[in-house]
């Protein structure tokens, strides 16, 4: 069955080309042009993805993805005319686990939706469980737990965090990680690692602040430690 995604933008151009692309893709398409629609319209189709623009007349596109988030894990891609690091970050700190700059190609936005899909369905991997650190995580069923206690992570969180238990020890480097975890890079832009790691702290870690779990490798990136090892 084919995957339903939602786009959402108030510019009727944006929406009818990347209907078409995302149509001739294979992909079910059903769309909205502003944020109360956006939101109309996701409850009523369940879609698997939705695309959402960051400026929208009434609700606007940071406090729809807020809403998402309360209502839902489905992976969110973002749309932004915006070009500072500062609206980039916002979105994605909400748990958007990608974005798209505006002027952008359609074939891109194609290629982050396949992306972004495909980790949700989960890869193909030696263990179905993978374990470190006191978390679990269920690659077929797309769940996580700590210490027994189930973890939401967005599918770009569970994907990261996926790269880390796998390698219990090892230090990534940013870009390291930014490849593991898109098809396509994000312009070098080393902070989203920064932010996903930032959101999957606050969900995994008793305190984040100060994180015992996934620590901070300064100059360099990230590794997961194990629980011998956390003191």
């Amino acid at each position: 069955m084919a995957k339903t995604i939602l786009v959402v933008d108030d510019e009727r151009k944006i929406v009818t080309v990347l209907k078409g692309y995302l149509e001739q893709a294979g992909f079910r398409v059903v769309t909205a042009g502003d944020g109360q629609m956006a939101l109309t319209t996701f409850r009523h189709t369940q879609p698997d993805l939705v695309i959402l623009d960051l400026m929208l007349p009434g609700i606007d596109g940071l406090d729809v993805c807020r809403i998402l988030r309360r209502e839902s894990q489905v992976p969110i891609i973002m749309l932004t005319a915006r070009v500072e690091e500062a609206d980039r970050l916002i979105g994605l700190e909400l748990g958007a686990d990608d974005y798209v700059v505006k002027p952008f190609s359609p074939r891109e936005v194609v290629l982050r939706v396949r992306a972004v899909l495909r980790r949700v369905e989960g890869e193909v991997a030696t263990s179905a469980v993978l374990q470190a650190g006191g978390i679990t995580l269920d690659l077929a069923a797309h769940q996580a737990t700590v210490a027994g206690r189930p973890v939401e992570l967005t599918p770009t969180e569970f994907e990261l965090l996926a790269v880390l238990v796998r390698s219990p020890g090892r230090t990534f480097a940013r870009a390291q990680l930014l490849q593991q975890i898109q098809d396509t890079p994000l312009e070098g832009f080393d902070r989203t690692i920064d932010v996903h790691i930032r959101n999957i702290r606050a969900k995994i870690e008793p305190d984040p602040k100060n994180p015992r779990t996934i620590r901070t490798v300064y100059g360099v990136g990230y590794k997961l430690v194990e629980a011998a090892d956390a003191a």
